[in-house]
Formats: C-alpha cells, structure tokens, sequence
C-alpha cells in the first residue's frame, strides 16, 4: 500500500496520535477491508525511532508528490472492472456517445465499487487531457460555459438555437443541463431534451440531464467531473445550464470559463430582483426574448445594465463584462454572443487569466468534496448518529438550541478520536 493510499483510508489525527506513542523498532502497515494501522514494539534507543520516523515520512512525501501510475491505479481492480474500464476509456475518447453517457453514469452512482472505478477512469482520461492540452501549446482543448438565469428567461431555447449554430460551424457541443430534485419525491423532470428536439438529434450534440438529488445550489458535485469527460471524448465547447437564480450561480461560477447570465425582458424591477453578487459574477449578461412588443423593454433593461455594471469592480483585467440583447425566435444576435466569447476565450488565455482561473478552481472543487464527504462521515458515525434523531427533535420542540444541539454532536463526534 503506498502512502497517498493510506492517508485516503486512514485518518491524520490518528496517524499522528500513532507517531507520538513510544518509540518502534519497525514499521509495517497491516491492512484490511475496513482500515489501515500502524504496529510495532518499543525500542530504548531514541536516536533509532527518530531515524525510522524520518524514514516513514519521507516515504510517505514522495507517495504523495509522485502520481500513481496507470498499473499501480488498476492493480486492485478485478479482470471484470478492468475489462469495463478500458471498454469505457477506450468507446470515451474515440468520440463514442454512448460511452461518454455510461462514464457519466458511472461517475453519478454512490456504490462504493463503482465510486472506485470511476476515479480510475477520471485519472486515466486527466493524463490523457493533459497530454493533448500539451500538443495543443498549453491552450485548453475546450472552452467551458455557465448558462444561468431566472426561471422562464429562455435558457433551453437559446441553448437549441445557439447549439445548432456552433455545431453547423463545425464544433460539438455538449449540454450539461441539472434539473431540480423534488424534496418530496426526490424526483426530476429531466425535461430538458424535449425542450431541444433539434439539437437532441445532432450528432455533433449531446445533451445530458441531471438532477440535483438535493445538492446545494443545484450543481451536483459530480457537474466538474462530467465536463472533463465531455472534453476527453472531443467536445469543443461544454455548456452547464443551472437551475434558477441563487446559489447555482456560486456553483457554476467555479468550474466553467465564463459565465452568461439571462435575463428575460419584463420581469420586474431586474435590478432589485437579480442581486449585486450575481450581477458581479457574470462575464456576459444576455436579455432575450428580444423581438416583437418585447423589444422596447429589452432595450431598457439592456441600458440598464449597462449603466449598473459600470459601478461594480471589475474582476479581470483584460475584460470588461458586456450586455447584448438576442433573439433565439429570430436568431437576431446569436452570432454576436459567439464572438463575445471568443474575444474573451483569447484575452483571458493570452493574459494567464485563464489557465489561472481554471487551477483555482480545481482547488475549490476539491475542497467541495471533501466538506461534502465530512459530512457524510459526520452523520454515519457510531457515536453521532443515534443522538441525530433525538437531539433534532430536542431542538424542533424548542427544549435545546440549534447551537447547543450541534456542541453536543460535535463533541460526541470528537471524544471518539
């Protein structure tokens, strides 16, 4: 077992406790299913146990800084798993839909084993990513874009209509499109690919629903990972459509390259109604639904905007968010926002911005999982999760306070370690 796999599996604070007892003469790892741990048995030499925890650490940081290879990956996996992941990474970047929809499933399913191979093939398709962003001089293979905005702005329309233009230019596309989970049921819609009946049968498209099953802010925390499978089976441009206004903008603001917000004509008072820190966000903001009666409002809204995005900080310095108005009715300005993006495609990777953007993100992203995953391992304790139940009824009734409630839990939680 090398040593980034034991940290995976075995707890700091327990590793550390472990190297504080009394000095060992040896070390070996045992393991089993469930865990890893340390053994050993006393020495009188001190000069002899610091030598040998030096020796441990210093097996333990090269581990670490030095990835896994391919073999070392694969070394657990059975001849079945093994068969399906080579099936899978193989069908992946040969451009074969179907193995770009299995992946992601694959990827979306909470069985341990699955969860295991999944992140096996993630690594394997981030080698392959970066060695073509290497032949590519460094540019990134596809260009990443957040959709979002309120309810009825006209997200799925102008997802058909702007997808069809890019893919009849010769790009494909593909649509990550996160449907809201019921609280109730649980369930989704998944609507999306009736609401784009044209770009669903473009065979330079593909559109993949997903719901949210409850995650905060309506990106599911496997959204980052599907677009690096998009862009390992040759998607050019990975387009992520959220759900509504609110959080989903924080979320998606974090794995995509610019994010558009639109905003539909007459829907109020727009600048009361879409809040400062999403204004701020935002790399383009589009009015739609510009035609018709419509067009003398979106004109207003537009110069709106304008005016109020003058009075926030910029975030870049080579771009300066803009606001145009389109039509997916009429395709009037469909074109324009593929050269906004462009523009600013070239200005942010010339100017570092980009590649920069991209690195920070993939620590959040990272540190995402792991708050996600405390929690988890939070409310499956032993000693937290029969008080769960009794404490949030404690606390329901008004006898403890939400605070004094979490202590409790918190401290059942630590005690153990």
């Amino acid at each position: 077992m090398n040593g980034s796999s034991l940290l995976l599996q075995f707890p700091l604070y327990h590793f550390l406790k472990y190297i504080r007892k009394p000095p060992f003469t040896s070390f070996s790892w045992r393991s089993s299913w469930r865990s890893s741990f340390l053994y050993g048995q006393h020495v009188n030499s001190l000069q002899q146990c610091c030598s040998k925890k030096m020796i441990l650490f210093k097996g333990l940081k090269s581990s670490l800084c030095c990835p896994a290879t391919k073999e070392q990956q694969t070394h657990d996996l059975s001849d079945k798993d093994q068969r399906l992941l080579d099936r899978l990474y193989g069908g992946l970047i040969q451009g074969h839909r179907a193995c770009l929809a299995e992946a992601i499933t694959l990827i979306e399913s909470t069985h341990s084993r699955k969860k295991e191979i999944a992140q096996v093939l993630l690594q394997k398709v981030l080698s392959y990513h970066r060695e073509q962003e290497q032949l590519n001089k460094g540019k990134p293979l596809a260009f990443r874009v957040g959709l979002s905005g309120p309810p009825g702005a006209g997200k799925s329309t102008f997802i058909e209509c702007f997808g069809k233009m890019l893919t009849e230019r010769g790009y494909k596309v593909s649509v990550l499109a996160v449907d809201p989970s019921s609280s109730t049921s649980g369930g989704s819609l998944l609507g999306d690919k009736t609401r784009m009946t044209e770009l669903s049968r473009d065979m330079n498209a593909y559109i993949r629903p997903s719901p949210t099953r409850g995650t905060l802010g309506g990106v599911t925390r496997t959204t980052n990972e599907a677009i690096l499978l998009c862009e390992g089976g040759g998607y050019d441009i990975v387009l992520v459509e959220t759900v509504g206004v609110g959080q989903s903008e924080f979320a998606v603001a974090d794995m995509v390259d610019m994010f558009v917000l639109l905003l539909p004509p007459a829907g109020g008072d727009e600048l009361q109604g879409i809040k400062r820190g999403i204004i701020e966000m935002a790399d383009l903001v589009v009015v739609t639904k510009a035609d018709g009666d419509l067009i003398v409002p979106a004109r207003r809204i537009q110069a709106e905007y304008v005016s109020a995005l003058k009075l926030l900080r910029k975030r870049s310095k080579v771009w300066k968010p803009k606001v145009i108005r389109i039509s997916a009715k009429t395709g009037e300005g469909i074109s324009d926002i593929w050269d906004k993006m462009t523009e600013f495609q070239d200005l942010m990777f010339t100017s570092g911005e980009l590649l920069a953007k991209r690195r920070r993100q993939q620590k959040v992203w990272m540190w995402n999982v792991i708050q996600e995953s405390m929690l988890d391992h939070f409310r499956s304790h032993l000693a937290v999760r029969d008080q769960i139940p009794l404490l949030e009824e404690k606390v329901a009734s008004g006898i403890l306070t939400p605070g004094l409630a979490a202590d409790l839990l918190l401290k059942a939680f630590k005690e153990k370690y």
